[in-house]
């Protein structure tokens, strides 16, 4: 596991920035979808953009493009890719 400093809800990624996924944190057929989606650990991931609306974002992650609700984005903590080796 990173520095807990610098691990954050997926959420708080500004627009453009990158991070990498450390945990899961959703249960049931949200977190498996996400899973198959490859949304794993150790996966990069870029915060796009959000509907005007405010909810939901769109993120990337391995070449497609899932918009994920804000109360969903809170159970995704992940790190920026600036404190990856």
């Amino acid at each position: 596991m990173q520095n807990p400093e610098t691990v954050r809800p997926l959420c708080s990624l500004e627009r453009d920035e990158m991070a990498v996924i450390e945990a899961l944190y959703l249960h049931g057929a949200m977190r498996h979808r996400l899973q198959d989606l490859g949304w794993i650990p150790g996966t990069r991931i870029q915060r796009l953009q959000t509907a005007g609306s405010g909810d939901p974002t769109a993120y990337a992650v391995r070449g497609a493009v899932i918009a994920l609700r804000r109360c969903d984005a809170k159970l995704v903590l992940v790190y920026p890719t600036s404190s990856v080796e």
